[in-house]
């Protein structure tokens, strides 16, 4: 049996040709649509790689500080003052407070730059000749405060030499560190000549070395000693606001996305709110600044650069996130659970806490977490009620004076020590993406276990 092969009409040929011309601009297409999104891929992740390289790079020095290790001699020639009052039988504790007040005033009024001046040219060479202005540049300016609280807390101390461990000056940390150009002229340099020469030998012979920055999570921020500013002020005040964004916005954002998803009812009204909740999500964030000034400073009269102001702000501006995300989840539900909730006789109530919460718990918990450390990290709404003021103490309530880490990276970047606080602000920044990618991890975590329990 012979098969006839014939040839196929023009027709044929012209459609398949098409077909043929068809399916390669589809390929094309294809191929033009894969390789844009790997090139937008690798583009989004350099970008990210170049900024926390550059924040590394910057910060990671930022977490050891150079420590003066010094031999005080309490001596009894500078420390010309009475023993501290013992207390006597049948004086008050007021009285006897009163006393030891007076001590601790005598005490805060010798001059201890003389303690820590004699202390830096014992360790530095036989007959070296520098002044003691130019010395006592090398120690950071709290350095005799801390000598000072020594002797306080143990007056037993006065004629003895202990060993006492005190930070150098940022401009010393930045001769050791290189931060500072070492062939500029003396003219340019923020040392002095026989300073810096010093500070080389300190290097050389062990008086000065590198330890682990403690005094950037247990100091509170400081003009008057840049060395020792730190961010547990700017921590808890941040840690403050966190609280009070969970408190009021968690329930209030879960409670408003179930009525208006499971019990409003469709009206032009829910409308209306469910286009102004979604308005309210691009709102820039520094209108909620403008809005809480507005409203908690000038009308509620809450104090300025208070958590508590701060943390109602970010409250307003994580509820639509919090919001939409939530109704998000609650509308991916299938209707067929409710039917079945409902059919078996379960109330609409029952049937929206028993059935369909439980199921999207993951999604809220992960929406949640994601607004909230979106908050941690605003700044803008903050310096508008009046966050980004000079606060050196560490809030122990909500109405407190604090600050918050955004905005303390805000303000340790505009300092004029540039090469010292540079990689200081590099090194908050670390501390706040610590925190963001903690939140973030928590989230992730959690939102695993309940969905391995739903």
């Amino acid at each position: 049996m012979t098969t006839k092969v014939t040839n196929p009409s023009p027709a044929v040929n012209e459609r398949t040709q098409r077909i043929r011309a068809g399916l390669r601009r589809r390929h094309l297409s294809e191929t033009i649509f894969r390789n844009c999104g790997i090139v937008a891929i690798v583009a989004a992740l350099g970008f990210v790689a170049i900024l926390f390289a550059d924040v590394l790079a910057k910060g990671i020095p930022a977490f050891t500080q150079s420590n003066l290790h010094l031999t005080v001699t309490f001596d009894e020639s500078v420390i010309n003052l009475d023993p501290p009052p013992a207390r006597i039988a049948g004086q008050s504790d007021a009285d006897f407070r009163a006393a030891n007040l007076a001590w601790q005033r005598q005490v805060a009024m010798l001059n201890w730059n003389n303690i820590v001046e004699a202390s830096l040219r014992q360790e530095a060479p036989a007959g070296y000749e520098i002044d003691a202005r130019q010395l006592l540049t090398i120690a950071e300016t709290d350095a005799r405060h801390r000598i000072r609280q020594i002797f306080v807390d143990n007056p037993s101390l006065l004629g003895q030499t202990v060993e006492v461990d005190v930070l150098a000056s940022a401009n010393a940390d930045n001769w050791v560190k290189g931060n500072i150009n070492r062939e500029l002229g003396d003219n340019q340099q923020q040392l002095a000549a026989p300073t810096r020469a010093l500070i080389d030998t300190f290097e050389e012979n062990g008086t000065i070395t590198q330890g682990f920055a403690w005094s950037l999570f247990t100091n509170v921020d400081s003009r008057s000693a840049p060395a020792s500013a730190g961010l547990l002020g700017a921590l808890m005040g941040s840690l403050w606001m966190m609280l009070i964004v969970i408190i009021l916005a968690v329930p209030l954002g879960v409670g408003s996305a179930i009525y208006l998803e499971e019990f409003a009812p469709k009206s032009r009204l829910t409308d209306l709110i469910e286009v102004n909740i979604n308005n309210l999500a691009a709102v820039p964030s520094i209108v909620f600044g403008l809005l809480g000034a507005a409203v908690f400073i000038n009308w509620f009269r809450l104090p300025l650069s208070a958590p508590l102001a701060g943390g109602l702000v970010l409250t307003l501006m994580t509820l639509p996130t919090i919001i939409i995300a939530t109704r998000a989840a609650l509308r991916g539900v299938s209707p067929a659970l409710r039917q079945a909730a409902l059919g078996m006789g379960a109330s609409r109530t029952q049937m929206v806490f028993h059935h369909v919460l439980p199921v999207t718990f993951p999604s809220i918990l992960t929406a949640t977490i994601i607004g909230v450390a979106q908050a941690l990290g605003e700044t803008a709404p903050l310096l508008l009620i009046g966050m980004n003021a000079f606060v050196a103490a560490v809030p122990g309530t909500p109405v407190d004076q604090a600050t918050a880490l955004p905005v303390q990276i805000y303000l340790w970047q505009g300092n004029e020590n540039r090469n010292f606080f540079e990689a200081r602000t590099s090194a908050a920044i670390l501390v706040l993406l610590g925190f963001m990618i903690a939140l973030n991890a928590i989230a992730i975590f959690l939102r695993t276990r309940l969905e391995k329990r739903a």
